[in-house]
């Protein structure tokens, strides 16, 4: 065993990757990754006795919370890149540990490795490594609740981020990112303080859903129904990927007047709803399919891709794209140029992207036709009334929420069949690279109503969450979990661990989730969410369809 990671629903046998990651991710990486986590728990043990004590370092929290976006699955491959980061954590430590003695802080006799363990050599990191990983927590439940923390921990890291560029924050995020990874040390804390640490998590993950919503709506208009292009045009284009909207934003000014195009890919795609990004004229529409088609869909592409955060699926030997893909923020992959933060206030400099697209071919065309989105809470509440008056007669049965990641493996066949077999009186609400299952398909509507209705991002699935709020209030039920509304949700990776964990803090039970439960649930902790939540999986489209229906 040379590495141990299983924080992804495609990890190896549904248990573990212990030799490289079905992702991609080398063994090096997978511990370098590992130990950032080490350092950033000895750096919170500091930082948290500081705030005791009203002392809040913006600097501290910052690194934390990207380092930690930097280690969800398929961001960031590049083992280069996390050397310098942990070497900057030492520092860091280092110097929230003078902080904390200077102001008379009087420290825990006895603290965590993590708090001083010190090597300057990448041979000493990497031989660290390979002991500081997962399976450090001997008690399998413990471990598991711990990583279910953690893994929400990054997922909220995430979207923090996200609402943090476009210049929004909230200090409670911080605080619980670091008392969160401080708690994971804590051997005294029992199975029942990790169970309500990870309820805290979720509802901390709804403040970190609202206040990205309110960055990005702030920042760009509330979504709108949209009907979002398919093909593609003559001039030479860039394919932005990823969630980060304040790099769409750069990137479509910089291109503006260029003669280049600028297309969306997989999670990107809503960016095609919002209102300020629509007044580009250069602004195309959505090329090909969610993120682990891109193998294809770039090489067809031809131009230059950018990948703003996750999901980077490593490029074959002989792919001929891969001297044109570029990474931004978080994401990183061996060999592709990086572009690097945002200095003094400026904007990044996409500059060398734009000049290799326009030294390309245009996009070669791989389907025509239109896709429609951006059913975000405040379009849905805009046609509450025609919705609510569906479901008074019957019109409408039942919602779906069919909201998650797409992926790989064969059997997320699922959702496509299950999408195509729900009745023609039941609604799709969606968000995430899960929709490109079934939003291709022609399912058609009910009294004009979408039989999708497409939220957007993974991001963006608080607008589900806002939207079953807003019917339990208009059908004046005193619980959500009485909407005649179903999850069958699918999952990926750590952001979608996050939305789990905020649904469970809402009262929302019943949930399926699929197409495996997590690896790194052990079977007292699924029990658990059982028995106190309803969790379950999937089984078969018939026999799962009978359950939600009757």
């Amino acid at each position: 065993m040379s590495m141990f990671c299983y924080q992804c629903q495609e990890t190896a046998k549904g248990t573990g990757c212990t030799i490289k990651g079905v992702c991609g991710k080398t063994d090096d990486v997978a511990n370098l990754q590992d130990l950032l986590i080490f350092m950033l728990k000895g750096i919170s043990i500091y930082s948290m006795e500081a705030r005791k004590a009203g002392i809040e370092n913006p600097q501290i929290n910052h690194f934390i919370m990207e380092s930690l976006f930097t280690t969800i699955t398929n961001a960031n491959f590049d083992k280069e890149s996390f050397i310098p980061r942990i070497k900057k954590a030492l520092v860091y430590r280092s110097e929230m540990k003078t902080t904390v003695e200077k102001a008379g802080i009087k420290m825990p006799e006895v603290l965590h490795e993590s708090a001083s363990w010190y090597a300057d050599t990448v041979e000493a990191f990497e031989e660290k490594a390979k002991n500081v990983g997962v399976l450090v927590t001997e008690n399998e439940d413990i471990r598991s609740l711990c990583q279910l923390i953690i893994y929400g921990i990054k997922g909220m890291a995430a979207y923090a981020e996200h609402a943090y560029n476009l210049g929004y924050e909230d200090a409670s995020l911080y605080e619980f990112m670091q008392r969160g990874l401080v708690e994971t040390l804590n051997d005294e804390l029992g199975a029942d303080k990790l169970v309500a640490l990870v309820l805290e998590c979720g509802s901390k993950g709804v403040t970190a859903m609202a206040l990205l919503d309110k960055a990005n709506t702030t920042s760009y208009g509330n979504p709108e129904i949209t009907k979002v292009n398919l093909g593609v045009r003559n001039n030479p284009g860039i394919l932005i990927s990823g969630h980060d909207l304040k790099d769409m934003e750069e990137l479509l000014k910089q291109t503006e007047g260029t003669g280049v195009d600028v297309y969306t890919h997989s999670e990107m795609l809503p960016a095609n709803y919002y209102p300020a990004f629509k007044k580009y004229s250069h602004f195309v529409g959505n090329y090909g399919s969610s993120w682990w088609h891109q193998k294809e869909d770039f090489a067809t592409f031809n131009g230059p891709v950018l990948f703003t955060t996750n999901c980077i699926v490593p490029p074959p030997v002989n792919a001929t794209y891969k001297d044109k893909v570029f990474t931004t923020g978080a994401s990183g992959f061996p060999g592709f140029k990086h572009i690097p933060s945002r200095e003094n206030g400026k904007a990044k400099d996409f500059s060398e992207i734009i000049a290799l697209a326009k030294t390309c071919p245009a996009p070669t065309e791989i389907e025509t036709g239109e896709l429609v989105g951006g059913f975000a809470h405040e379009q849905v509440f805009a046609l509450a009334d025609k919705v609510v008056e569906a479901v008074k007669s019957g019109a409408i049965r039942k919602f779906f929420v069919m909201a998650g990641c797409d992926g790989r493996m064969k059997d997320r066949a699922y959702y496509t069949e299950f999408a195509e077999k729900l009745p023609k009186d039941t609604v799709i609400l969606t968000a995430g690279c899960a929709k490109y299952r079934y939003n291709k398909l022609q399912l058609g509507d009910i009294n004009g109503i979408p039989r999708v209705l497409d939220a957007g991002q993974c991001n963006d699935s608080y607008s589900l969450a806002l939207i079953a709020l807003k019917l339990k209030e208009v059908f004046e039920l005193n619980d959500v979990n009485e909407l005649p509304i179903a999850y069958n949700i699918a999952w990926y990776e750590q952001k979608a661990v996050i939305v789990l964990l905020a649904l469970l803090s809402l009262g929302v039970k019943n949930i399926h989730l699929g197409p495996t439960l997590p690896g790194f649930l052990s079977p007292n902790v699924v029990k658990v969410l059982v028995e106190n939540f309803g969790i379950a999986g999937i089984t078969t489209v018939d026999d799962d369809m009978n359950l939600f229906l009757n």
